[in-house]
């Protein structure tokens, strides 16, 4: 299947929500308690007013994945991809795609039980910092970086 990067559109915001709510509510990925579709619909509007730069990855016609940077921050703040595209190499393809628009560097974090996530950032070349809490939520989280090598 024939996967296309690109900046995504207001158009893409309500399958940008969905992808996330749908990824986020797998078991270890997101909060124990996720909120609602509606909230991070909203949420989306918020952070890309606020300077979130969105790549979406597009298959078939249909949004599939998607990444978020805070390139001010250097931060990956956003990596999903819909639940049904696991295994068709959309993660590196948009890390990479992450590591082209941050070159310089970046930090992002994960859920300690999403080790699969862990598993993969490890894997191409991110060192885990430290562990914290989750500014929000105030659950555990693992803080990863990437320095161009």
């Amino acid at each position: 299947m024939d996967i296309a990067l690109r900046s995504a559109t207001s158009a893409d915001y309500d399958a940008i929500a969905a992808i996330w709510h749908a990824s986020a509510g797998l078991p270890g990925v997101g909060p124990a308690k996720l909120p609602r579709l509606e909230r991070l619909r909203a949420r989306v509007d918020v952070e890309i007013a606020e300077g979130w730069q969105v790549t979406v990855a597009e298959a078939g016609g249909e949004i599939i994945g998607f990444l978020a940077i805070k390139p001010k921050a250097a931060i990956l703040d956003q990596l999903f991809m819909h639940p049904e595209a696991r295994g068709m190499g959309l993660g590196l393809l948009l890390l990479d795609a992450a590591k082209a628009q941050l070159p310089q560097g970046f930090t992002l974090f994960t859920r300690p039980g999403n080790t699969p996530a862990r598993r993969f950032y490890e894997k191409h070349g991110l060192t885990h910092l430290r562990d914290d809490l989750h500014p929000v939520f105030g659950d555990p989280i693992v803080w990863y970086g990437w320095r161009q090598g």
